[in-house]
């Protein structure tokens, strides 16, 4: 005989149930989904078919999927930091071109540059150094009349070089 109340039953059900659905595969399948395709919670609630309640409940009971789903996008935004960083300072690789010469395929090695990105190297100081490379704020608080005068002078000398 039960002695167990049927209330306390049912609350100790509902807990075991949002894992039960859960099969071990499920880590290295979100690890993949996360370092690939740089999946977040609702997309990997989505690709488990799943609500994003019972996922957060998998993140927080399930060690090993948790320990998937971080270290995929601590991979992720590794590689993207590192391609940002070429980006930002310029990189250089082996490539292939291939020709067409008298009906046969020639293939011609040689290496493609690409220059420094500005915008790229900004990103990167404004994230990783806020505190130095954020955009000040402080502004240079001329009158509104001075910067107008000052703005219609500069029109002047524009309008009087494009005559020249």
């Amino acid at each position: 005989m039960n002695t167990t109340p049927a209330s306390t039953k049912t609350a100790r059900t509902k807990r075991a149930l949002p894992c039960s659905s859960y099969q071990a595969e499920f880590a290295e399948q979100a690890r993949k989904l996360c370092l690939l395709l740089g999946a977040d919670d609702q997309d990997l609630a989505r690709f488990f078919d799943v609500p994003p309640a019972m996922l957060q409940e998998w993140l927080s009971s399930v060690p090993e999927f948790a320990a998937a789903v971080r270290a995929g996008r601590t991979l992720a935004d590794a590689d993207v930091a590192d391609r940002l960083w070429r980006r930002a300072m310029g990189y250089s690789h082996d490539a292939v071109r291939i020709f067409s010469h008298q009906g046969k395929a020639l293939e011609v090695a040689y290496t493609e540059h690409y220059p420094p990105d500005t915008a790229a190297c900004l990103f990167w100081l404004k994230s990783r150094q806020p505190e130095r490379w954020r955009e000040s704020n402080e502004h240079d608080h001329q009158a509104p009349v001075e910067m107008l005068a000052s703005l219609d002078a500069a029109g002047e000398r524009v309008k009087n070089v494009r005559r020249s």
